[in-house]
């Protein structure tokens, strides 16, 4: 039996070319105050390419992301409209924008591992010479 990846690989093409397009829309053309300095993380389109989510991330924090997500959402028409005129694909996907948590998360993990290295760097003498008295 044979495994057909071309359907799989055009659409991470077609995800791919969506990305990088929003990414340039939304630095060059979008003039909402609210969307600010986000980055686009990654697109995932539905199989029958009617659908597209959007994962962004944003520089402004967890606090602002209901703002920014407003101003996704209502950029979404004009963002969809652009990205036909600028992709060649049979039907433009409708464009639903979600909040990428995985950079922060990142973030904290690497906060808690810095901790967790300069509490056990301050505990060690101290364990060492406990070792050596008994």
């Amino acid at each position: 039996m044979t495994v057909n990846n071309k359907g799989f690989a055009r659409r991470d093409r077609i995800s791919e070319q969506i990305r990088r397009e929003l990414a340039e829309l939304i630095q060059t053309e979008l003039k909402d105050p609210r969307v600010g300095m986000i980055s686009i993380t990654g697109v995932e389109v539905s199989a029958d390419y009617a659908h597209a989510k959007v994962y962004f991330s944003s520089m402004s924090g967890r606090e602002h992301v209901d703002s920014v997500l407003a101003g996704l959402q209502k950029a979404a028409g004009f963002l969809r409209h652009e990205l036909g005129r600028r992709i060649t694909i049979h039907n433009t996907p409708q464009l639903h924008f979600v909040f990428d948590e995985s950079l922060e998360r990142g973030a904290d993990l690497s906060k808690l591992i810095q901790q967790a290295v300069s509490i056990s760097g301050e505990l060690e003498p101290a364990d060492s010479s406990d070792s050596t008295e008994s």
